[in-house]
């Protein structure tokens, strides 16, 4: 499990860190590219100074002279010592051009030329060579000694800066009532930043309308319950005070069919509620022709009940992406309907085709149907039309448009060309392949 961590301390050390590593490395190199020129600068005066003795003889220093670290020596061609600076050490030998001579303790850097009448040898002291090299190579690392910490204080002090909108927003949030869904203001946001609350604000209006679906929803439930449960309260007093036999058989009639209304009532919400709280679940695919038969399958017993002509026409496997208990719950809904619509001795003919937009699922009866004016508002919850003349929740239509939003299926109301009752379309987009 991931431990938490501060986004702005962790972006501060690491850069910092970087800094640090780079400003090291940096001082490595410049260290060591300037002993390199120093080397090269004294080199190439030891050279200089050894051509310019071609033409003379040197001047000797003084002879209390103790910092002087460059000595001279001067043979003439057949090998006479012509000159040679105070205090040398070094042996009366020469090798041409450049080399390391240890003498006496000490290590020299040697250069000789030879020329037709001498020979010139100049050496200098290299541990006082290299002081002077080293002191030169710190001077050069000091620019990066000073820009390093200037540096790492100028981004911290950007870092700082960028991730005020974070805190902002951070606050904003903290200082909300748990009631307030009101989107975040997205300007003035990084493009790192702007898609994550854009996205919480979509999440809050998902989560806004979900809360007013919850009350509407809760509402309803609550007026829609109470007629039931006062009926009921009602029917059981009447049972109390019935006067006879006969009474008292019709009366405990009546209150079982109302218990059994407000027991399916309550079955209907219920299955709202599910199908509202699990339309995040994953898909899986469905063969549709299967799932028809079976709902056409357990539609069967009630139809021959009501002696009805049930058919079903489904000739060929059509698939989609879905939820099977959720779309067996939408065609029972609508075969119900249709056979409790429908008169004693009707016609429900059920049909799966695939259309040029994707896979289309109607049902056909031969009842009343429902005027072009209520199409509509037969989707809302509870909402029965006046000229209905079986009793029911109201909900059998609302349960299946939300499954059929769900799958982002179109549910329309139409008339039956063949039947002259109601012809509902389920139509489901095209599957991907």
């Amino acid at each position: 499990m991931s431990h938490p961590y501060s986004l702005r301390r962790r972006l501060i050390g690491l850069t910092m860190a970087a800094i640090a590593a780079a400003a090291l490395f940096q001082a490595a190199s410049a260290y060591r590219g300037a002993l390199q020129q120093a080397d090269e600068m004294f080199d190439y005066h030891l050279q200089q100074m050894a051509y310019a003795l071609r033409g003379g003889m040197p001047t000797p220093p003084p002879e209390d002279d103790d910092e002087a670290d460059t000595l001279v020596q001067i043979w003439s061609a057949n090998g006479v010592q012509l000159f040679q600076s105070p205090r040398n050490r070094l042996p009366a030998q020469a090798v041409l051009g450049f080399s390391d001579v240890a003498h006496d303790g000490r290590r020299y850097r040697v250069y000789s030329i030879q020329t037709p009448l001498q020979t010139i040898q100049i050496a200098q002291d290299l541990s006082a060579r290299q002081a002077r090299a080293q002191a030169l190579a710190v001077r050069a690392m000091l620019p990066m000694a000073w820009m390093a910490p200037l540096l790492m204080l100028a981004l911290w002090w950007a870092i700082r800066h960028a991730l005020k909108p974070l805190e902002r927003t951070r606050l904003q949030v903290a200082a909300r009532a748990a009631n307030d869904l009101s989107p975040l203001p997205e300007g003035g946001l990084p493009d790192e930043v702007r898609p994550l609350v854009h996205e919480l604000n979509l999440l809050f209006d998902r989560v806004h309308s979900a809360f007013d679906a919850q009350k509407s929803f809760v509402a309803n439930a609550a007026h829609e319950l109470r007629s039931p449960l006062t009926a009921l309260k009602l029917q059981a007093q009447a049972l109390a005070r019935a006067p006879d036999a006969a009474t008292r058989t019709l009366t405990e009639t009546r209150l079982h069919q109302g218990i059994d209304r407000a027991i399916a009532l309550m079955q209907q919400l219920l299955v709202l509620a599910r199908q509202e709280s699990a339309r995040d679940t994953p898909a899986e695919r469905i063969d549709l022709q299967a799932l028809l038969q079976q709902a056409v399958q357990e539609a069967l017993p009630l139809a021959q009940e009501r002696q009805m002509d049930l058919g079903i026409s489904a000739s060929q496997p059509l698939t989609t992406m879905g939820h099977p208990d959720a779309l067996r719950i939408l065609l029972r809904n609508l075969l119900d309907n249709a056979l409790k619509y429908t008169p004693t001795h009707g016609q429900v003919d059920v049909a799966l085709a695939a259309t040029a937009d994707g896979v289309q699922i109607s049902v056909e009866d031969s009842g009343p149907g429902i005027a072009p004016a209520e199409r509509d508002r037969v989707f809302e919850r509870f909402y029965r039309s006046a000229d209905a003349q079986v009793s029911g929740s109201g909900l059998g239509l609302a349960i299946a448009q939300t499954i059929a939003q769900a799958h982002g299926a179109q549910l329309r109301l139409t008339q039956s060309p063949t039947l002259g009752g109601l012809r509902v379309e389920l139509e489901f987009p095209k599957p991907a392949q």
